[in-house]
């Protein structure tokens, strides 16, 4: 029994630091004071990486997303999240973005945490008037091992799972 309390002790110990640094994390990221949240929309599906030959060494680049996206608990998808990078709701409306800036996310095995500005609004709906989007807690979506690309491998193609929130602000 006493083996049980001081696991459960150590587990929530441990709850409550990655909850503090997924906290101070978040912090670090922030859209403009002129921005409102207007959005959450979580993804799941994959990032895509090439193995490349860079000088001497090779290397995973990363080269798009490919996830849906979902709307709270719902599991049926609102949208998509793919090349340039760019998210797509299904109102019709889209939008392009860049990354304005990224930080390390709290878990070390999970792509970083970014804060996006739009570059290219479309279409009449939702993402019209996103100005900013911001991608936090992410599970997955770090490139493969360093190993797995060589010479024999070159233009390969990779799919890493990932999933991730993100914050859509309007202008």
């Amino acid at each position: 029994m006493f083996n049980k309390i001081i696991g459960l002790l150590a587990f929530l110990i441990f709850v409550k630091i990655d909850v503090r640094a997924a906290d101070a994390a978040a912090e670090m990221l922030k859209a403009p004071d002129a921005t409102n949240l207007q959005l959450t929309l979580h993804a799941k599906g994959d990032q895509i990486f090439t193995c490349v030959q860079e000088g001497q060494a090779y290397n995973w680049k990363w080269q798009a997303p490919d996830a849906q996206l979902f709307n709270g608990q719902n599991s049926t998808p609102v949208g998509s999240h793919g090349v340039g990078p760019s998210w797509k709701h299904q109102d019709g409306s889209s939008v392009k973005a860049k990354i304005a800036q990224k930080i390390d996310a709290p878990d070390k095995t999970a792509a970083p945490w970014l804060l996006l500005e739009a570059t290219e609004n479309q279409g009449k709906g939702i993402f019209t008037q996103t100005g900013f989007i911001m991608r936090i807690n992410t599970q997955g979506g770090l490139a493969p091992a360093a190993e797995e690309c060589n010479e024999n491998r070159i233009g390969a193609e990779k799919r890493v799972p990932y999933s991730a929130d993100y914050n859509f602000y309007r202008k």
